[in-house]
Order: C-alpha cells, then structure tokens, then sequence
C-alpha cells in the first residue's frame, strides 16, 4: 500500500472510483450548504480544480492531501488538513475508499502510516479524526487504532445536504511513543494469533 500527493493525472483513476463508490459514499460526503444572507453560494469544484486548491493549501502549511494506492491502483483519498501550528499544532484527518477494498486493512494503515508522518517528520502534536455517528465502518477504522472518542460536535460539517452531528476521535504524540503503525501491525498479529517473531 502507497501514500502519495494527488495529481492531475490521477483524474480518470480517481473519478472511475469515485463514480463506482457514489451510492456508497454519498451518505458520508461534505456537501455545499445552500446560500444565506450575505454567503456566497459555492459550486462543487471539478477535479482539477479541487487538486489546485489541495495544492496551494498543501503549499501554504494548512494541508497534505494523497491518494491510497493498493495493489498497484488508486483506491482512496486521505487528506489532513485544518493544520494549526503555534501553541497547537494538530491537525484533522479525512478519508474514503474504494468499497471493493474496505475490511483489507487499507485504510487504518493510510491512517497511521498519515499520522507517523505528521507525529515525526512534520511536527504535529495531535491529530483528530471527526466522523457521524452513523458512520459505523469508519468509526472502526479509528478505534481499531487507539483513537479516543473525545465527544459529540453537533451539526459540526453539513454533510448529504444537511448539517450533521459528528463524533471525535484524537491521538497525541506522547500517546504512540514508537508509532501508530508499529502499534497497528502488532495488534494485527496478536488478531490473527501470531507471535510477533515472524521478523513482519
């Protein structure tokens, strides 16, 4: 499995796998809340569009946008962003992916492997995962690794044409002193009734 930065040449994969997962993601998708007084109405971006925008946010310090390659194929996206710096320092994760993918493991280990990187080599303290509370396969996916549920947001993003409530999960640095994916692997082992002293 592969984390890379989007491209605009991943177009045809991204949008063949977004289009095949519609059904199944629209439930958990961010949507465009209609205009209030004094808001200005925004058209969902096109995909290159939307890659620009990860792009000069990622140059800016606020994001890190990828793409989940397994396999030798794109099968999701993984972005941090909302990346605060100060006396702060965190940083939000979102993610989807392919359903002919999900229940392999994928997607917990783009999240550590994600938060190793913001942990060690970029400098983030915490890192925050908000997900509603309907959402029971991604609710795994952070509890699977030692994520804590910190509380309920109400209507926090509006999602599927409304505003939803949404619960977080958070890890800290301190809390994965050897990293989130060594701890990852070794509850997978211990899962699958294994040693440890295979050398994976």
């Amino acid at each position: 499995m592969v984390l890379r930065p989007i491209k605009l040449r991943d177009q045809r994969a991204w949008r063949e796998v977004n289009r095949r997962n519609r059904d199944w993601l629209r439930p958990w998708e961010a949507t465009i809340p209609p205009p209030a007084a004094g808001v200005p109405f925004a058209q969902r971006p096109t995909y290159r569009q939307m890659v620009r925008h990860l792009r000069a946010e990622a140059n800016a310090g606020r994001m890190l946008p990828f793409v989940i390659e397994y396999q030798g194929r794109l099968v999701g996206q993984l972005t941090v962003a909302g990346i605060t710096w100060g006396s702060m320092c965190s940083g939000h994760v979102g993610y989807w992916v392919d359903r002919d993918v999900a229940g392999r493991g994928v997607m917990p280990t783009a999240v550590a492997l994600v938060t190793d990187h913001c942990f060690r080599t970029v400098g983030l303290h915490r890192m925050e995962v908000c997900i509603r509370p309907e959402n029971a396969p991604s609710r795994r996916v952070v509890e699977k690794l030692g994520f804590r549920e910190e509380g309920l947001r109400p209507r926090y993003l509006h999602i599927d044409g409304a505003w939803r409530d949404h619960l977080v999960y958070a890890l800290t640095a301190e809390e994965v002193p050897d990293g989130l994916l060594a701890r990852w692997r070794r509850a997978r082992e211990s899962q699958h009734g294994n040693t440890g002293n295979t050398g994976k």
